[in-house]
């Protein structure tokens, strides 16, 4: 059973790390049916609060790659439209499912499926930048699965909550597509994909890791004896 989890722990890192490898090959097997494998992996990050460790950044800039190449089964225009929906409706969801049962989810001690911890960094995000999280964590990985969850615990009403999103998922869509299109078939960027994609994720959290160094540096100073 151990052998079993690591071997797919093993594959599941090569795949991510392998975008571009992968999504040439599920291209050539799925043709245009590959639209819907990425509005599925699109939808479950963004709607799921049980699947932020889906790739998000990397696969955008990814497919946008692999929409550059002649003959490619993908378009980049179909991609924005399919996509965003898949966002939108991802958002829509996750918000609603925070509706319903994230009251109880944040006053339990504990829970099996959702990671209590980053439920609480979203809902500080949330309390401090207000509706801007919806559109701020849709840059910052894990967070942005949380942060429509947290939307939905709270008071902001859905219209509001869906302006925000519709803004969020088309810049981050359109931003990472459209970056991966001019730049993922530089000689220079291909050969080296797998570190273009580790530049994206910590360019990614960088927000979210200053946002904690400065609230953990300025508890420190308060909690010092004057």
């Amino acid at each position: 059973m151990l052998e079993q989890i690591q071997a797919l722990a093993t594959q599941a890192i090569d795949v991510f790390f392998h975008l571009d490898v992968y999504l040439n090959l599920w291209a050539g097997a799925l043709g245009p049916s590959l639209y819907a494998l990425l509005f599925l992996i699109i939808f479950c990050e963004t709607g799921l609060v049980v699947t932020p460790f889906l790739p998000g950044d990397s696969l955008l800039f990814a497919i946008g790659a692999l929409a550059a190449i002649e003959g490619s089964p993908l378009k980049l225009p179909v991609l924005w439209v399919v996509l965003p929906i898949a966002c939108i409706l991802g958002d829509t969801t996750n918000y609603f499912i925070g509706n319903r049962i994230g009251p109880k989810v944040l006053s339990a001690e504990k829970s099996k499926l959702l990671n209590k911890k980053h439920l609480l960094q979203a809902q500080g995000f949330y309390e401090k930048y207000g509706g801007k999280t919806i559109v701020i964590a849709r840059f910052v990985p894990i967070v942005r699965t949380f942060a429509p969850f947290v939307a939905g615990v709270g008071s902001m009403r859905y219209r509001r909550f869906i302006g925000f999103s519709i803004f969020g998922c088309l810049l981050w869509i359109f931003g990472f597509t459209a970056g991966g299109y001019y730049f993922g078939n530089l000689p220079q960027v291909k050969s080296q994909f797998h570190y273009v994609v580790v530049a994206i994720i910590m360019i990614s959290v960088m927000p979210a890791i200053v946002e904690i160094t400065k609230e953990h540096l300025r508890s420190r100073t308060k909690s010092k004896p004057v």
